[in-house]
């Protein structure tokens, strides 16, 4: 039995996985609040001992970089070690991913009907390709393209620098520099918190007024997604304002993205805000922004660009390479 986990800094999802037919097919699953759990091991335990499943192989993909089998997430207080998990949970063989780099294995795990095509890219277009997620932070990955297939490799841009693209931006990145102090990252601005930050940079700065109503929905609801879905009806001109410039910034760090690591075979918009804004994503804002890059803006025209619609493509990944690893253990043992 597979026990595959995406760990994120909102929410921990657990998941049985068998293989069926050829295809990953989940048996049972389980999303938790990750700051209502002391640990990834409690996490675990609980979902073990609801479950009664014994548990072979496991592998987790984790908001944060990897080294040597640990991880210290940057959105949670935990430190994670496979090697302790193995030891405490008792399971033979535990593996750590980046959470993005699982988002990549998950890729082959998917079907043209999850995914929703923002432009179609050059016909027959093969190469690296690039997964961009954002979600409580942002998450990037790239896939390495040998000539046969695609190899995930994790990477931590969403704390690279946030980098302006004109006049309104160069004033958010002195807004948010004043708030944070110093070091301005793209996950500022660019994830779930960052909606926010852009919300209270166009209020405070009278860029648009703030409506009574929404300020008393601010102080109950979660404040990103009130600016989401009033940007999305068109409700509040303030949100509306916030999600055109969250769309902008978007496009514009997707295509930075893609000339990082020449994503030619695709680029792919996952995490758990872009199925939620959807209608944003589709407008030629967010395109416009993607290949305003002078005069490489011809090869971003070259790229597909898609958005990942299946929310469990993480834990697919995650259970994709837990497979793999049983395998070449199974494989070892025969020898």
């Amino acid at each position: 039995m597979i026990l595959a986990g995406d760990i994120g800094g909102t929410s921990a999802r657990l998941a049985y996985f068998e293989r069926r037919n050829g295809r990953l097919s989940v048996v049972a699953e389980r999303t938790y609040r990750s700051r209502e759990q002391a640990s990834l091991e409690s996490a675990i335990e609980k979902f073990i001992t609801e479950q009664n499943i014994k548990v072979q192989v496991a592998c987790f993909g984790i908001a944060g970089p990897v080294r040597d089998r640990k991880v210290t997430t940057p959105n949670l207080p935990w430190q994670i070690d496979a090697a302790v998990l193995e030891r405490e949970l008792e399971i033979p063989h535990v593996s750590l991913l980046n959470d993005l780099e699982a988002n990549a294995y998950g890729l082959s795990e998917l079907a043209d009907t999850d995914y929703a095509v923002l432009a179609p890219g050059a016909p027959h277009s093969v190469g690296n390709q690039a997964v961009i997620s954002a979600g409580t932070g942002l998450g990037e990955a790239g896939l390495y393209w040998d000539g046969t297939s695609h190899h995930p490799f994790p990477c931590e841009g969403g704390h690279a620098d946030f980098a302006p693209t004109n006049d309104l931006q160069i004033e958010l990145l002195r807004y948010v520099m004043k708030k944070f102090g110093g070091h301005v990252s793209i996950e500022r601005v660019l994830s779930g918190p960052g909606i926010y930050n852009i919300y209270q940079f166009l209020r405070d700065t009278g860029k648009a007024e703030e409506e009574s109503w929404l300020k008393d929905e601010m102080t109950a609801q979660d404040p990103s997604a009130l600016v989401a879905l009033n940007g999305l009806s068109g409700k509040s001109p303030l949100c509306v304002m916030a999600l055109d410039l969250l769309m902008d910034i978007y496009g514009a760090e997707a295509g930075n993205l893609a000339l990082k690591v020449m994503a030619l075979g695709g680029v792919y918009i996952g995490g758990g805000i872009a199925p939620k804004i959807l209608p944003k994503l589709q407008h030629p804002r967010f395109m416009q922004a993607f290949r305003n890059k002078g005069r490489l803006g011809a090869l971003l025209e070259q790229m597909p660009v898609r958005v990942i619609l299946n929310d469990k493509t993480a834990l697919l990944g995650a259970a994709h390479v837990a497979v793999s690893h049983d395998a070449i253990a199974s494989e070892a043992v025969t020898r």
